[in-house]
């Protein structure tokens, strides 16, 4: 009688035990090459759009939920879609995103809200050494084939946050037609795997 007691005592500490024990978020790797982020920006006589590369990045992945996150960002490879070689080099210069300064930027995820594919994703987005906190909405999927998927169709950015005041009505009242919205929109897609 006392071994069957001593083992009910035991089985119920492992059982207490276990409940305790957190389970560690699994990093999967984004695959660059399978990941695109596309830019739209917009000013009072139309619009320019292209790509800008994820240099690296990592998913955390509890179960079948992304947990968090961190991205870098390759602001040297801002390619413009129409391939106005005078729109990147104005891009990455000083009055834009100073990428000879600044040559990445960063997005750490801070928090993923929400129950099954679509979430509201937080995180600290950083450009120009400035960070922000910036909140979207997300797909995210943990594929059969055991790779992540995460996909915002819309993100925007207010670029004045990030000291990017060129052409901004909010800092330059008589600027007109020569106006560009203060936000800019990206798009991003992501595939990671273990």
């Amino acid at each position: 009688m006392k071994l069957k007691i001593s083992s009910i005592f035991l089985l119920v500490a492992v059982v207490s035990l276990s409940a305790f024990t957190t389970i560690k978020p699994v990093a999967y790797t984004v695959d660059a090459a399978k990941s695109t982020i596309t830019w739209v920006g917009k000013k009072v006589t139309g619009s320019h759009n292209g790509t800008i590369a994820l240099q690296s990045g990592t998913l955390n992945v509890d179960g079948k939920k992304v947990t968090g996150g961190t991205f870098t960002i390759d602001m040297n490879s801002i390619k413009d879609a129409d391939g106005s070689a005078k729109l990147e080099g104005h891009l990455k210069a000083d009055d834009f995103f100073g990428v000879a300064k600044f040559p990445t930027s960063t997005f750490v995820i801070t928090k993923v809200a929400g129950s099954g594919a679509a979430v509201t994703v937080t995180g600290n987005l950083t450009i120009k050494g400035i960070s922000k906190p910036l909140s979207f909405p997300a797909t995210v999927a943990v594929n059969a084939d055991g790779t992540v998927s995460a996909l915002a169709g819309k993100i925007t950015v207010d670029r004045t946050k990030y000291d990017i005041r060129y052409g901004s009505k909010s800092f330059f009242d008589s600027i007109g037609d020569k106006a560009i919205d203060d936000n800019f929109e990206l798009a991003v897609k992501l595939v990671a795997k273990k």
